[in-house]
């Protein structure tokens, strides 16, 4: 590992962790040379997936796109920025358990769906709104309905 400030290779593990989610190791590093410190973070390589979309047409997985729609469904609502990334986390986490590295987009948004549901109710009506396509007031009344009903 070189230094990023005088480009020498010898350098010492001064401290290691892993991050909060498990996902990758934090190294803190002492250059033996110029003794500056800097910090690596070492992660698995990640699985190539690729989404099945409606129309059949095959897309890499995009992560942003999943932790942007999240983002705006819980948008002013009282879960954390640490709680919405840690969603986001989860949804990635469970498509790289699935047997199959290609996922269709449905089981996609029903992840999302899952997570929203118990993270904040007004999200999941959000989501889904926008997922289902909802066309009138009434489709929404009766989501809202299903989630009294039911207890959540």
């Amino acid at each position: 590992m070189k230094c990023p400030f005088c480009s020498e290779n010898d350098n010492k593990v001064v401290d290691k962790r892993d991050t909060e989610n498990g996902l990758a190791t934090r190294r803190r590093r002492e250059c033996l040379s110029c003794n500056k410190r800097f910090t690596t973070y070492e992660r698995i390589e990640s699985i190539n997936l690729i989404v099945i979309k409606k129309n059949q047409a095959r897309e890499p997985f995009d992560k942003a796109k999943v932790e942007k729609g999240v983002m705006r469904a819980l948008e002013k609502r009282p879960v954390s920025m640490e709680r919405m990334k840690d969603i986001v986390d989860e949804i990635e986490s469970e498509l790289l358990n699935k047997n199959s590295t290609e996922i269709p987009s449905k089981v996609i948004g029903n992840s999302i769906m899952r997570k929203l549901k118990k993270a904040d109710k007004v999200a999941y009506i959000r989501f889904a709104s926008v997922y289902r396509d909802f066309e009138d007031v009434e489709e929404f009344q009766k989501e809202v309905t299903k989630l009294t009903k039911k207890g959540g």
